[in-house]
């Protein structure tokens, strides 16, 4: 009887190393490749260029390949143990980082059944972060952009966004990364928030940057990143104008649109009730909800409602039924906004739009309640949370604070140590040597 081999791996981006394992393995007997799943993957590092089904097509016609299965964690033990190999084979390479634990795992649960470990050297000269960074080098398109979100939503326990608001930020938000134990962490989608982008124009947040300028920052920013967008609509305006909204940002690869049910003059949410705010009834805002689903033309992108009955003081109750009629009408998700600090009325909202019998996902605005982790939120029922002014915020004390030094000092030195280096800024944008 042939003896069984495990081979787990993610398969994002097929190159020789793979191949050489791969034949390894089928030297030992029957391969079975653990394929590990989107939610595995992101789980760990980045989200992978092509999805489960996609990678899953290109392995199982791979010589050598017997059985693909998906692999739903990093750790293998359930895997293992419902196979039972005889063997395991993997890349040297794991022996530090992320994956030594899981390395050790495997160690100890082939052991119940006297299995082996084979690790077979790493091929030297081919890293698949650098095919990445190559891929993103070169761009990518409308369309993959905006299937993006659909496929983090559903491979994450909360998809992390921030606000950019010009080229600069979105390369800072593609770019930025932390590792923590292993673990990378990064921003998964950008937020185009209408308050920053007027803000940046020196005009008022009351929707007077109209759609064809904002549509230019929408387009700069797509031209140097390759990360899923979320446009803020405000209130979409009239429902004829909302229709001509989303076949614009659609046609870019903008993957959703998010409206607030207020009407009349936009006044900032975070004013409450010390400004006159008037909400939109719910017939008048699901019609513009309907419309604008009707106006699209893939299944990818997203027409999120923002209900904006806590910042009105109208309660709990209010915001649910509102829920309720805007998924109701074909929304794509909801986000509940409040700008009460304690975040209180937010878990309150989550814990009931829990029972809902038919959910889309939930996006939450933490400016007011910047104590609330992000795992709190996603124990909730966050899908989404959304940093949305936060660059722009950090940028002017800083610009300020530099423009004052220098008229008081009558000249550049003071502030140097607060700025980048000409070299630095010259290397920060590729293509300007």
């Amino acid at each position: 009887m042939k003896k069984i081999v495990y081979v787990g791996m993610s398969a994002d981006l097929i190159h020789p190393g793979h191949m050489n394992i791969i034949k390894e393995a089928s030297n030992l007997g029957e391969v079975v490749i653990g394929l590990l799943t989107d939610k595995a993957i992101a789980s760990y590092k980045r989200l992978p260029a092509l999805n489960y089904e996609q990678r899953k097509a290109v392995v199982e016609n791979i010589k050598g390949v017997s059985k693909v299965i998906p692999q739903e964690e990093l750790d293998y033990t359930k895997n293992l143990r419902a196979l039972k190999p005889d063997y395991v084979v993997h890349g040297d390479d794991w022996k530090e980082g992320v994956q030594k634990q899981t390395r050790e795992r495997v160690i100890e649960v082939l052991k119940e059944w006297g299995g082996q470990l084979v690790e077979i050297p790493y091929t030297q000269g081919i890293s698949s972060t650098q095919l990445n960074q190559s891929l993103k080098e070169i761009g990518t398109t409308p369309q993959i952009r905006m299937e993006r979100l659909h496929r983090l939503i559903a491979a994450k326990p909360i998809v992390r966004v921030l606000e950019a608001h010009n080229g600069l930020t979105g390369l800072i938000i593609e770019n930025t990364s932390v590792n923590e134990n292993g673990i990378k962490k990064e921003f998964d989608a950008i937020w185009l928030s209408s308050l920053t982008d007027s803000t940046a124009k020196g005009k008022p947040d009351i929707e007077a940057v109209d759609l064809t300028s904002r549509l230019h920052v929408v387009n700069d920013i797509l031209e140097v990143t390759t990360k899923p967008i979320i446009f803020d609509g405000d209130t979409g305006g009239i429902p004829e104008h909302f229709v001509f909204t989303v076949r614009s940002l659609e046609r870019l690869g903008v993957s959703a649109v998010i409206i607030e049910d207020k009407v009349g003059l936009k006044k900032n949410s975070l004013f409450g009730t010390d400004v006159p705010q008037t909400q939109a009834t719910i017939e008048d805002f699901c019609h513009k909800i309907s419309l604008g689903k009707k106006a699209q033309v893939t299944k990818h992108f997203m027409i999120i409602a923002r209900i904006e009955s806590l910042i009105l003081k109208k309660g709990v109750d209010d915001a649910i039924q509102r829920a309720q009629a805007y998924i109701d009408s074909g929304a794509d998700g909801i986000m509940i906004h409040s700008k009460e600090k304690d975040g209180l009325e937010i878990f309150e909202f989550c814990k009931r739009y829990q029972k809902f019998s038919k959910r889309v996902p939930l996006v939450a605005v933490p400016s007011s309640y910047s104590h609330v982790y992000e795992k709190e939120l996603a124990t909730a029922g966050v899908n989404i949370v959304i940093y949305a002014n936060h660059l722009l915020r950090a940028a002017y004390p800083a610009m300020v604070d530099v423009a004052k030094t220098i008229l008081t000092h009558e000249r550049a030195l003071e502030v140097e140590p607060k700025c980048m280096a000409i070299n630095e800024i010259l290397n920060l944008i590729p293509g300007t040597k």
